[in-house]
Formats: structure tokens, C-alpha cells, sequence
């Protein structure tokens, strides 16, 4: 099962490494996400995870999607 949780880690320290930013808060998450701070507390409070969002989080960045998820390796797509 995917956790939001641990989703949310893993995009805190994607956002850390490519925003170079040392304190990642939600309204942080939200907006690399392209989602509002109020929508994204309220699918953190009922645990969604916003697979859309995170698909195009991951092809602007080019980071594997199931890295995200599933904590996959590899990190980055060639």
C-alpha cells in the first residue's frame, strides 16, 4: 500500500535537492505540485495521494514516478 507519508517525504527531498531550499513545508509541496495549500491539506488530512500532480512533478523534473510511489530505484530517468 502507498502511503501518504512517505510520498510526501519523498517529494520533500526532491523539492530539497532541486529547489536547493534547506526547509520544505507543505504550502512548498503544494506549489511544486501546481496545487493549492488549502486542496493539498485537505488530501494530506484524508491521506490521497494526487497521482496527477505528482506525474507532472516528475516529467518536469525527470525523476521516476515510481521513486515517488514506491521508493524504486532508479532516482533520476536518463
Amino acid at each position: 500500500m502507498i502511503h501518504f507519508h512517505e510520498v510526501s517525504c519523498r517529494l520533500r527531498d526532491a523539492i530539497i535537492q532541486l529547489e536547493k531550499i534547506e526547509k520544505v513545508r507543505d504550502k512548498d509541496i503544494a506549489r511544486s505540485l501546481g496545487l493549492s495549500p488549502q486542496y493539498y491539506a485537505v488530501i494530506k488530512r484524508r491521506g490521497k495521494i494526487p497521482y496527477e500532480s505528482i506525474a507532472h512533478f516528475c516529467k518536469k523534473y525527470g525523476l521516476n514516478m515510481n521513486w515517488i510511489l514506491l521508493e524504486q530505484k532508479p532516482v533520476h530517468l536518463t
